[in-house]
């Protein structure tokens, strides 16, 4: 049902596998879905004022001070953290006691760089995040997909597949 229609009386009705939902009184088609199995769901985003988020998106909610400190940080430190949970890393409250060490020593600004490219690369330990560091500021960086990529390759002699059969290794 679009959101402007909540409250309003309509009818339901089901033809050649959709569900038509009509106004009752002008008998106007509001709106069209098809018919999903049990436990599915139709939703169409026109009716919301537009699409969904392709995922749920949930505040990260820090309960001890190290997690406190750490997202301090910003939405760095938070997507750090939302990708070491999705990806399962199960042991980065104790991590946190690293990851706090390497801020320290390297700076607020590195520390933040390592952990953006960290997250660009999916990499949820400490142990990457010291890696990176350790790497320096003389890493490639992340480029959009550019051109087709175009070679003259040599011309090589042709031969026909019977030059390949069995029949004519004896």
């Amino acid at each position: 049902m679009p959101v402007a229609l909540i409250g309003a009386e309509v009818r339901l009705r089901t033809d050649d596998g959709r569900l038509l939902v009509i106004m009752t009184g002008a008998g106007q088609v509001v709106a069209e879905h098809f018919l999903v199995p049990p436990g599915g769901a139709s939703v169409r985003d026109d009716h919301y004022g537009g699409p969904r988020p392709a995922e749920p998106r949930r505040a990260v909610r820090p309960r001890t001070a190290a997690e406190k400190e750490f997202c301090a940080l910003g939405p760095v430190a938070e997507a750090f953290i939302t990708g070491a949970a999705a990806a399962g890393n199960t042991r980065l409250g104790p991590e946190l006691a690293e990851l706090s060490t390497l801020r320290a020593a390297h700076g607020e600004e590195a520390f933040a760089a390592a952990l953006d490219r960290a997250v660009a690369f999916g990499r949820w330990r400490a142990a990457d995040v010291r890696s990176i560091l350790g790497a320096g500021a003389g890493l490639p960086a992340q480029a959009a997909a550019g051109d087709a990529l175009v070679l003259q390759l040599a011309a090589v002699p042709v031969r026909p597949l019977s030059d390949y059969a069995i029949g004519a290794l004896r």
